[in-house]
């Protein structure tokens, strides 16, 4: 008696999909441990900071990294190690909420733009188009030194002149979507266009718009770092990478206690590596067909490779011939 044929076992679902290819993919998993580090130590900075980061020691000046002092201390006697940490609070802090800003302004513009067209979507791409036509450091700046330099300027400022490049991808995701047969059906029995919008259009372009956050928030780092650097961002005595930086970019200083500059360089390279490992592994996790595209071209360069390799031989023999 031959046996029941076996049901073809269900499809995983989308999230337990992508959350398999999270974990089997490396730069996710080292893109996400450098990420929960700096998230936990600013978390936890008043328990592992051991000194005030704003506490001046004149007695204490450019003092080597010792197990009083982990990572040395700055030109004022401040504890290296303690401003470190209470800095990745503003950098992490800048980098989610300006990028939440730059968000909300360009998913809401990008998704009127793409969903209504015309006029809406001239109108709106124009400015988007402004917008990016400006280097974005040298925008960033004019913006920041109009208004009084604090924590809340450089985040609204960040964010705002991010919102161009997030509106841009939005707007080429809707164009695509809003021909959707499920849409047109949709249109067709009546449904108003918020309802079209929320519950159809959004959720089918929220896999680029996560990805382009993620690496996005890498970006606003940079940026925060770049205006505390020049003093238009936060200010002394608040700790912050790029003034921590700014404080040690002397350049006799640089040779002689030079922890306090690698400190907050590393730290801003950590940081941005992280979200940028993170949010590639995310690309490729929420669209495979890309990832399945590069897949393919290195396993031809590969293949190349390897065919090199074995036509090195062939090529050798007959000059070995000759000289014999």
């Amino acid at each position: 008696m031959s046996a029941p044929p076996r049901s073809a076992a269900p499809p995983a679902a989308p999230g337990a999909r992508v959350r398999a290819a999270l974990l089997a993919d490396g730069r996710a998993r080292a893109g996400l441990t450098a990420v929960l580090l700096l998230a936990l130590a600013a978390a936890a900075a008043p328990l592992i900071a051991r000194y005030d980061p704003t506490a001046i020691d004149l007695g204490g000046q450019l003092a080597r990294p010792s197990a009083a002092h982990w990572l040395g201390t700055d030109v004022q006697g401040r504890d290296v190690w303690a401003r470190l940490v209470y800095g990745a609070r503003v950098s992490l802090a800048v980098g989610v909420i300006s990028q939440a800003v730059a968000l909300a302004l360009g998913v809401a513009l990008g998704l009127v733009a793409g969903y209504y067209g015309r006029r809406t979507d001239d109108a709106v791409m124009r400015l988007a188009d402004v917008t990016l036509a400006f280097p974005t450091l040298l925008l960033l700046i004019a913006m920041a030194a109009a208004f009084t330099p604090s924590l809340g300027t450089v985040v609204v400022t960040v964010g705002v002149v991010g919102w161009a490049g997030m509106a841009r991808l939005v707007r080429g995701q809707v164009l695509v979507v809003r021909q959707a047969e499920y849409v047109q059906a949709e249109r067709a029995l009546g449904a108003g266009d918020v309802r079209i919008m929320a519950r159809h259009v959004l959720p089918n372009v929220i896999a680029p718009v996560v990805i382009a956050a993620t690496l996005g928030v890498a970006g606003a780092i940079m940026a925060e770092a770049a205006l505390s650097f020049l003093g238009l961002g936060v200010q002394p005595p608040t700790p912050s990478w790029g003034a921590m930086i700014a404080d040690g970019r002397d350049l006799s200083q640089l040779r002689s206690a030079p922890w306090t500059s690698l400190a907050p360089g590393l730290a801003i390279g950590l940081a941005v590596l992280g979200f940028n490992l993170l949010g590639d592994a995310l690309r490729d996790a929420l669209d495979p067909r890309a990832a399945a595209v590069r897949g393919v071209a290195e396993r031809r360069r590969g293949l190349a490779r390897l065919l090199r390799r074995a036509d090195a031989p062939t090529e050798a023999g007959p000059l070995r011939a000759g000289r014999r």
